[in-house]
C-alpha cells in the first residue's frame, strides 16, 4: 500500500539539504529513487520538511537508513528527522505519458 511520509529536520538548512540530494545523485525536478513516487521539500521556521509518497513504508525505510541517514549524518544533521506516516487511500499522478 502506498504511504505518505512527512519528515522534519529541525534546524536544518537549505544548503545540507541540497548537499544531501548531490550526495544520492539526485537532482531537483528529475526522476525520485526507485520505489518513490512524488517529494518535495522546502524550508521552514525550524528547520527542512519534507514530504514523500512512496509504494511502500518498507521501501521508504530501507531507502532512509541507506541514503538519508548516513547523507544527513554527513553534512552536519545530527538528529534524524521526526517522521509521520499516512497509509494513502488515494493519489494522483500525471502518468508516465504526461
Amino acid at each position: 500500500m502506498a504511504v505518505a511520509i512527512i519528515g522534519d529536520f529541525t534546524g536544518g538548512t537549505l544548503e545540507q539539504y541540497d548537499q544531501i540530494l548531490a550526495k544520492m545523485n539526485l537532482t531537483s525536478g528529475e526522476q525520485a529513487p526507485p520505489g518513490a513516487l512524488f517529494h518535495w521539500a522546502a524550508a521552514t521556521e525550524s528547520g527542512i520538511r519534507f514530504t514523500d509518497v512512496w509504494q511502500t513504508r518498507e521501501q521508504f525505510d530501507a531507502f532512509a537508513q541507506s541514503q538519508i541517514g548516513p547523507f544527513a549524518a554527513e553534512v552536519g544533521l545530527t538528529e534524524p528527522p521526526e517522521l509521520t506516516y499516512y497509509e494513502l487511500h488515494s493519489y494522483l499522478t500525471q502518468g508516465p505519458n504526461a
